[in-house]
């Protein structure tokens, strides 16, 4: 609906069907230019730019950019020459009769107007200016953009859920502190000096107690907390699209979900081909060495471990040894090479090994010298390079030297140009272990519960078929029945078939070492609902911010969140978090002290 008290049409419809028509328009000063006698700006409002025309010096002289205004007046169309091809109505433009200031602008901290070279992002300022004043920055085409994308994609997930018989249901925001894996936002409750309520990491027990409840198919746009220490593209609140089934499996999660990204994807005009690749977790360490690997190119990692097994260098003297192709890189610069070390040294490893295949078939670089002559013969064969191509190594333990090469991988893909933000490659991630050490240096995860395994995904994720027998007698190699949604390197969501069986999670409990007591306090409600009929039930959360910023094309989820949070939790619009004053303290219970209550 346009037409309202202060407008006929936004400014994009404005179109040459209502040449010699009068409209009312209202909107911000994008920009206004003088042309000796006559005056033209750019009237801004959600949906675009229309020019209109002002003969009166005196109407035009007090216009500022990011005035607000309401002009009244007659379309035609603009002069041969004059069109404007880059503008949706750049064929017409309004001639003014009336303009009214409906409110005045200080000058801007920064400039938002679209006509301006500040569009691009190495314009804008800082971005602890941009949140601050995040009202003018929303203003920018680009960020109005991305909010309605996410208005889009939520509208067409739910179509898709609607269409499957999803029920939405809202569950609540305070709850009792459970282990989900990160530590709580605890809030302190007046009424009960002494206790608390913690803010959702997820609602993962609530929707299980939904499938309890006999509602079948379940989702909401969930608010999500977790106090984490600050990580990159990390907010401490999100939101997740949560969904959960009861009587399926985990082929019917992903082929539901399946469903709901497509038509996510369709929202916005791009065909996503189902079914979606699948790949194990195993697979996408050992091929690209992420769990959540980029597709858009290949350039697999190599194991050469067995290739090395007698090798003289004793760098390469290790459990691990796998290796990536740079091509076209034997001709790059020491200083290159030399960057690419401080790179890795950056992501804690102490360098990165490589060696150079010049296009005469000569093998170069700081390690041709200390292989074999049988290593360094057959070498461009084993690793599948050229001459002319570099190739990186990374040797050690498996884990961590899979994860230097999987950032070596991407990172090239990045200065290749490789990484088209408008290609989407989807995979499933499958087979994850159902559990995970607790003394990962390279995981800074909150384990949960007190042994020395804690969950890969959370304590309710079923155990794989082949592995409830036996997960608790060999924790290192049970397998579960998890999933993860992958999209360009980005995980996107994840699920897992959950556990029904109270037999079945207290063996779980008793890996993670987390005792009956333990288990009664922080859950024992779910515990308690599992004994009335519990049928088996499975689910998926996609991260929704994540999955919104993907297909958006945006640097950082922060781009497709109205109001998101700086580093350290911090908003640097509200000021937010605060103090409070001593009378807000003592009056939420936060000192409360129960010896002293006795006295």
């Amino acid at each position: 609906m346009s037409q309202t008290a202060y407008r006929t049409q936004h400014a994009t419809e404005v179109t040459e069907a209502l040449v010699g028509q009068k409209v009312t328009l209202a909107g911000w000063v994008d920009r206004r230019r003088d042309h000796g006698g006559v005056a033209f700006i750019d009237l801004r409002d959600s949906t675009g730019l229309v020019q209109v025309v002002i003969y009166d010096e005196e109407v035009a002289r007090p216009l500022r950019s990011e005035f607000v205004i309401q002009v009244v007046g007659e379309v035609r169309l603009r002069p041969e020459g004059n069109e404007n091809d880059h503008l949706a109505t750049g064929k017409i433009e309004v001639v003014a009769e009336r303009i009214e200031i409906l409110a005045k602008s200080d000058a801007l901290p920064f400039q938002v107007s679209t006509a301006l070279e500040n569009e691009s992002e190495n314009k804008l300022p800082g971005e602890d200016v941009r949140l601050k004043y995040r009202y003018l920055d929303l203003r920018r085409p680009s960020m109005q953009h991305n909010l309605k994308l996410r208005s889009d994609m939520a509208k067409a997930a739910r179509h898709a859920l609607e269409d499957m018989d999803f029920t939405e249901v809202e569950t609540p925001t305070f709850i009792k502190s459970t282990p989900e894996g990160a530590r709580d936002f605890l809030v302190p409750a007046r009424l009960v000096p002494g206790s608390w309520y913690a803010l959702p990491q997820s609602p993962q027990l609530l929707k299980q107690l939904l499938m309890v409840s006999g509602v079948e198919r379940y989702y909401q746009l969930a608010r999500c907390y977790r106090d984490e220490d600050f990580r990159a593209d990390r907010q401490p609140e999100f939101t997740q699209l949560d969904m959960e089934m009861a009587y399926v499996d985990q082929e019917d999660v992903m082929a539901m979900a399946e469903k709901v990204i497509a038509a996510i994807w369709k929202s916005a005009g791009y065909e996503v081909q189902l079914p979606l690749p699948r790949i194990s977790w195993q697979d996408a360490m050992d091929k690209y060495g992420s769990d959540k690997p980029d597709l858009r190119f290949g350039n697999q990692i190599v194991e050469l471990t067995e290739y090395f097994k007698d090798t003289p260098f004793r760098v390469f003297q290790a459990p691990y040894v796998g290796a990536v192709v740079y091509k076209g890189a034997a001709d790059l610069p020491r200083r290159k090479f030399d960057a690419w070390q401080d790179w890795a040294r950056q992501r804690g490893a102490k360098g990165l090994a490589y060696v150079q295949f010049t296009a005469d078939g000569t093998l170069k670089g700081p390690v041709a010298k200390n292989l074999s002559d049988a290593e360094r013969e057959g070498l461009r064969e084993a690793v599948g390079a050229e001459p002319g191509d570099a190739v990186f190594f990374a040797a050690g333990s498996r884990e961590s030297s899979q994860l230097l090469l999987g950032a070596v991988r991407v990172e090239i893909a990045r200065r290749q140009g490789l990484l088209d933000p408008k290609q989407f490659a989807f995979t499933w991630v499958v087979d994850f272990p159902l559990f995970k050490p607790t003394d990962d240096p390279d995981d800074d995860d909150v384990a949960v519960g007190h042994s020395k395994w804690t969950s890969m995904h959370h304590p309710f994720t079923m155990p794989s078929a082949d592995w409830i027998d036996k997960f608790d007698k060999d924790p290192e190699h049970a397998m579960s029945d998890s999933y993860d949604i992958v999209c360009n390197g980005e995980e996107m969501g994840g699920g897992s078939v959950r556990i029904h069986r109270d037999d079945i999670q207290n063996r779980v409990l008793d890996v993670l070492g987390i005792t009956k007591e333990e288990a009664d306090e922080k859950f024992g409600f779910l515990l308690e609902a599992f004994k009335y009929g519990a049928p088996p039930h499975a689910g998926i959360a996609l991260g929704w911010d994540r999955t919104v910023s993907i297909l958006a094309g945006a640097d950082s989820i922060r781009d497709v969140i109205a109001f998101p949070k700086a580093g350290g939790g911090r908003d640097p619009l509200t000021g937010a978090p605060a103090p409070i004053s001593d009378e807000q303290r003592a009056e939420t219970g936060v000192d409360y002290d129960p010896e002293e209550d006795e006295d």
